[in-house]
């Protein structure tokens, strides 16, 4: 059938609501899984930050005088109309509030630079700019640099290209070479796609190809683009219609929602006639958006916001990004004070790993030093003892609930205000426990929530010397607990009282 670029925009985002809301239920799972059919099954499209902040960029450009595709009119658009505080968004956010402009937002102090957070907003980019794989990835820069660097900005171009190259081609190889095409070789996201091309001609179980990602791929991250890409082309290329392939994709665990979503939106551009009615029929027309968007007129149904697209591609008329330049800002040092002893290596507190008691912090020399931001790797080397001792001053601006996360992947302990907070003692193979300074659900015994009174506090930590393979790794956060966010301003910038 001769599909119109209005049939294969529209079938994108029904696909995209299909993939989204199948793995909305098993999102953050190892893996591999075995699921069928959507657990439990809908009966309207689930809103999903993948197409909510795809709708917002759409409508905010639509409104331009001239519109065009910048990355500062879309980083003005975060701090206005999106309330998400997850991962890169919060890291991005943070930055933008601290006047830190793109693509210098997405790069500084963000520990989720590679995450997912981009590449699942590739769709419009593609369906602005179908059958032109080359200006997609330029859209697609534009976007991802606010709030992510390096891989977090090849997936979403290598996506992008990919997906405007399926308007007008269906043939997997070409349309992984396009999407290769624009992104770096010796990239992450390259590597993974000629893994998953050449076990595809090799490997007749997904099931292992899958595997060989995983353990090639895998970090701490269950996010991470690399991976994810790869389970998306794992879907892809080894299933044999929509449905086997979403559910491959999806089985491969991660970030489900992301990675399927993806795919759906691919292979409805592909072939719109393709999405069996069994899985659009409870998605619906009706455009579902998330609470946290806000102060966006948004269309009612996908039909509507496939025009939308329609129309602002056309006000767009190719147009190539041309964004002002700002020079690189200077790192917003963060002071804090560092020691270490060995004061504590003989007591033998069970399972504390001879970390000092809980009673109080330890009352040790601390040096003032500046670090580079709130996330931090201290080599081994640096060590002076077997415990490490790091002291922040920071500042709340009211009396309210907050978090304070001390995410790290050593043993540590740590205190507010001279007052045992929380602590994580027991190391596996070496690790006392995964890096994911998300402010929304960091780590198991890696926060705490209470109320600060407003004005100056004192958070320490004591960690243990890492094992001799690796450094050893933070991120400090001071986070409000209403919603997620990080607080503006809470730590005593290096030079300054």
């Amino acid at each position: 059938m001769d599909y119109t670029v209005r049939d294969r925009i529209h079938a994108c985002w029904i696909g995209k609501a299909v993939g989204g809301t199948l793995g909305q239920s098993f999102e953050g799972l190892w893996g591999p899984l075995d699921v069928t059919f959507y657990d439990p099954i809908p009966t309207e499209m689930i809103p999903n930050d993948d197409l909510d902040l795809q709708v917002v960029w759409a409508v905010v450009i639509s409104k331009m005088a001239e519109p065009s595709v910048d990355r500062h009119t879309l980083a003005a658009a975060w701090l206005e109309h999106v309330g998400f505080p997850w991962n890169e968004y919060g890291s991005a956010i943070r930055n933008l509030r601290a006047g830190i402009r793109p693509p210098w937002s997405g790069s500084v102090d963000n520990w989720f630079t590679a995450g997912e957070g981009a590449a699942i907003r590739s769709e419009l980019w593609a369906c602005l700019a179908a059958g032109d794989s080359g200006l997609a990835a330029r859209y697609a820069y534009e976007d991802a640099c606010v709030d992510h660097a390096g891989e977090g900005i090849y997936a979403a171009q290598f996506l992008a290209a990919l997906e405007a190259r399926a308007f007008v081609s269906s043939d997997p190889a070409e349309l992984i070479a396009e999407g290769m095409r624009v992104i770096p070789a010796d990239s992450g996201v390259a590597a993974v796609a000629a893994d998953v091309l050449a076990l595809s001609s090799s490997e007749p179980d997904w099931r292992v190809a899958r595997q060989v990602v995983f353990e090639k791929y895998a970090n701490g991250d269950i996010t991470d683009v690399r991976m994810n890409t790869g389970f998306v082309l794992i879907g892809w290329l080894y299933g044999s219609d929509f449905e086997e392939r979403i559910v491959f994709c999806n089985n491969c665990a991660g970030d489900t929602d992301s990675s399927t979503a993806t795919l759906g939106a691919l292979l409805g551009i592909m072939d719109p006639g393709s999405m069996p009615a069994r899985w659009t029929d409870p998605i619906g027309e009706e455009l579902v958006l998330s609470d946290p968007i806000v102060g966006v007129d948004a269309p009612a149904t996908l039909s509507g916001f496939t025009d939308l697209v329609i129309s602002v591609r056309d006000a767009l008329a190719g147009r190539v990004p041309s964004p002002s330049e700002y020079p690189e800002p200077t790192p917003a040092a963060i002071a804090a004070r560092i020691g270490a002893t060995n004061d504590y290596r003989f007591h033998r507190y069970i399972g504390d790993s001879f970390l000092p008691p809980r009673d109080e912090p330890p009352r040790i020399a601390l040096t003032p030093t500046t670090l580079e931001g709130t996330w931090t790797r201290w080599p081994r080397a640096d060590f002076d003892g077997d415990v490490l001792v790091v002291e922040y001053d920071v500042t709340v601006p009211a009396d309210d609930e907050y978090r304070i996360m001390f995410n790290t992947s050593e043993q540590c302990r740590v205190w507010i205000d001279g007052q045992f907070g929380f602590d994580r003692t027991i190391a596996w193979d070496g690790h006392a426990g995964d890096m994911w300074p998300a402010t929304q659900h960091p780590p198991l015994h890696q926060s705490v929530d209470l109320r600060l009174a407003a004005g100056a506090h004192r958070v320490t930590a004591a960690l243990r010397k890492p094992p001799l393979d690796r450094y050893a790794e933070w991120v400090v956060g001071v986070i409000q607990a209403s919603d997620w966010h990080w607080v503006p301003g809470a730590f005593t910038l290096a030079g300054t009282d």
